[in-house]
């Protein structure tokens, strides 16, 4: 029976799902895991550490959190590793030195169609530009980013009301799937790499650059589908925002909007915000989204029958 020693590469949840399923082979041997230094978060700034850190200390496996991946003592300890194929998830860019470093090469794996949204946020975009399906990409890595060799494509359909929290934990099951498989291509001989430029002769690209807090304003002149998208795109983080004027008061506040569904109820005044039994109305060109939980600035995230037992809609306006 081959076997193969292994370095991992990755950062937060989604990678862990893929590190645990190639960790339980019995085949494949995880030498390193490489990811990220521990860092200050929250508000009382503690120290935490990664995802992937916590599984590797979890499972006794040699952890490696390099500041420079170019710092000569850890490429030095990396190449003592001996490991056969590098396999990268969710991690920072690599230099050459790092990724031609094994005898088999270096993959990732992408959650999307590639040579389609590379980029740091490929499940957000897909869902904002209304894809109806989308899926995970295993590719060797090269100089260009997302850019390599294709070795394997798994697709998923995305539901009309599917938001990115719950694309995202599917993604996780079908990229550890996705990778083991890889993994024993490579490990067998078996693979045939496909050249993304031949992928993408007679379509169009699309990106998914990094989402920044200005990127996630939500625009209510759009038509209520678009508005719909871009919700469910930013749902449950980092969360589509607005503001509202507090009727009379020189005030305003902003809301994150979740939980958010199409109605087919006209919109006669787009200044006008309503509610029903579900939750708040929010005017659209067309027709009102239904928002069902909502969080105001400095609050808690509740249901918006939470925050309209305690507000009059009435006194807020766009």
């Amino acid at each position: 029976m081959k076997t193969m020693k292994i370095v991992f590469m990755g950062t937060p949840e989604f990678a862990v799902t893929i590190l645990e399923r190639l960790q339980s082979d019995q085949q494949l041997t995880i030498v390193g895991v490489i990811t990220a230094p521990d860092k200050p978060a929250g508000r009382g700034q503690k120290i935490h550490s990664s995802p992937v850190k916590d599984f590797a200390v979890e499972h006794s496996l040699h952890c490696l959190q390099p500041t420079n991946l170019k710092d000569s003592a850890f490429l030095n300890e990396l190449a003592s590793l001996q490991a056969e194929l590098f396999v990268v998830v969710a991690f920072r860019m690599l230099p050459e030195v790092v990724w031609a470093m094994p005898p088999l090469g270096t993959i990732n794996l992408h959650a999307s169609l590639l040579p389609q949204y590379r980029g740091a946020a490929p499940i957000n975009w897909a869902i904002i530009n209304g894809e109806t399906e989308t899926g995970v990409t295993t590719f060797f890595i090269e100089r260009e980013i997302d850019t390599g060799l294709v070795i394997e494509q798994r697709k998923i359909t995305i539901g009309a009301n599917t938001n990115v929290g719950e694309l995202y934990a599917d993604l996780m099951t079908l990229g550890a799937e996705t990778t083991l498989s890889t993994v024993h291509k490579i490990l067998t001989g078996d693979v045939n790499g496909l050249e993304q430029d031949e992928m993408s002769k007679n379509s169009e690209l699309k990106a998914a650059p990094k989402i920044f807090k200005e990127d996630c304003e939500i625009d209510f002149t759009q038509d209520v589908q678009t508005v719909h998208n871009f919700c469910r795109g930013l749902d449950p983080y980092p969360g589509a925002w607005f503001t509202v004027q507090i009727r009379n008061k020189q005030e305003s506040k902003t809301f994150k909007f979740f939980s958010v569904e199409k109605t087919n109820l006209l919109v006669s005044d787009s200044t006008h915000i309503k509610q029903n039994e579900e939750g708040i109305l929010m005017p659209c060109s067309d027709y009102y989204l239904l928002a069902k939980e909502v969080q105001m600035e400095g609050k808690r995230k509740m249901t918006a029958k939470e925050f309209l037992a305690g507000h009059e809609i009435s006194g807020f306006h766009l």
